[in-house]
């Protein structure tokens, strides 16, 4: 499957230079006219990559096609996209020009409140289908943030992210600090992402500040405790200048309680970080419930009154059904049986 290390040596093959091959996929991730520019491609590039181009384009456009689109009251629209492979992710328009991509079919963390891990990893996404993924988007309207926020563990599919990651934020016009790595944590992606020339935002997802409830929650994360999460987190967020995100999906009676308001204060208090609460997006398939939404209101506020920076968020989409992994959920329950045993027969990849 392709990949955009591969894209680089097709147009080289063909003759072209970096700063060629630069304008092509400029072309493609900016969802541009082949026609547009004020120096036109037919002035510019060589002859050979010229012919190859309406055949190269036609195939990255395929490399990532829309299935379904269900638009939310509130701007945004969730996006069931097919790969090249007839496997399906979703992408979500966020309002005031965002998207939220997938980096994986499926997810191996298996968090007990979302529906992507449930069948488990089935196979990574490379770096071109993250890509395609916003070229895609842009096609329907403007993109101006991008966060992998969508299906599956970037860090666990590290390489193929950060290459999408440097092409989008060198080649696609989108500001750094407008690229959201999200993750449960693996000091891998610390690492990774300070080496990087495009270095993104962080949102760590935390949930909790018990170490034994966020090893309930999130079975497969790396051992690290909540605080030494938030430890890492600080590093990068004082190495880059970007202050972290921190994740926080409030569930009715699992993690909305004092305690759990005295231990964010205690954990985040003084941090250069912002704390994004998320009432849960309820699942008939699971046993979470989302919480009363004064309640989470109130929450907001008290934390915000104690020191701690808090932005109370709703889930896109809430109104269209759409949690992450739902959509494709729904999309293989009314796939005739042949063809939904097929797709579980897929081996299993390995994280990197």
């Amino acid at each position: 499957m392709l990949a955009i290390a591969d894209i680089h040596r097709r147009l080289t093959a063909l003759g072209a230079n970096e700063a060629h091959a630069g304008r092509v996929l400029r072309h493609w991730v900016q969802a541009r006219p082949l026609t547009e520019g004020r120096r036109q491609l037919v002035h510019y590039l060589p002859l050979a990559v010229r012919d190859a181009l309406p055949a190269l384009m036609d195939e990255l456009h395929g490399l990532a096609t829309l299935v379904e689109r269900h638009p939310g009251e509130d701007g945004s629209a969730r996006l069931l996209v097919r790969l090249q492979d007839g496997q399906t992710v979703e992408s979500v328009l966020l309002p005031r020009d965002g998207l939220c991509v997938s980096s994986q079919v499926g997810c191996a963390v298996g968090c007990r409140f979302c529906m992507t891990g449930k069948d488990g990893l089935l196979r990574q996404v490379t770096s071109a289908e993250i890509v395609a993924q916003v070229a895609l988007a842009r096609r329907e309207r403007a993109v101006k943030k991008v966060v992998f926020m969508g299906m599956g563990e970037p860090s666990h599919n590290l390489e193929a992210v950060m290459e999408a990651i440097e092409l989008l934020g060198l080649e696609g016009n989108i500001g750094h600090k407008h690229l959201v790595f999200s993750t449960v944590g693996d000091l891998r992606a610390f690492e990774r992402l300070a080496s990087g020339p495009v270095k993104p935002a962080l949102a760590l997802s935390l949930h909790t500040t018990k170490p034994d409830l966020r090893r309930e929650l999130l079975p497969r994360a790396p051992r690290l405790t909540p605080r030494e999460l938030v430890e890492a987190g600080e590093r990068y967020a004082r190495q880059t200048g970007y202050p972290i995100q921190y994740q926080w999906t409030l569930l009715a009676g699992i993690n909305d309680g004092e305690d759990e308001l005295d231990g964010i204060v205690d954990l985040l208090k003084g941090r250069y970080g912002v704390l994004n609460m998320i009432p849960y997006n309820s699942v008939p398939e699971l046993p979470y419930v989302r919480p009363d939404w004064d309640k989470a209101r109130d929450i907001a506020r008290r934390l915000h009154q104690r020191g701690v920076l808090t932005k109370l968020r709703d889930s896109a989409g809430q109104d269209v059904d759409g949690g992450c992994g739902q959509l494709r959920a729904r999309s293989l329950d009314v796939q005739p049986t042949s063809m939904r045993e097929a797709r579980r027969s897929i081996p299993i990849a390995s994280a990197n």
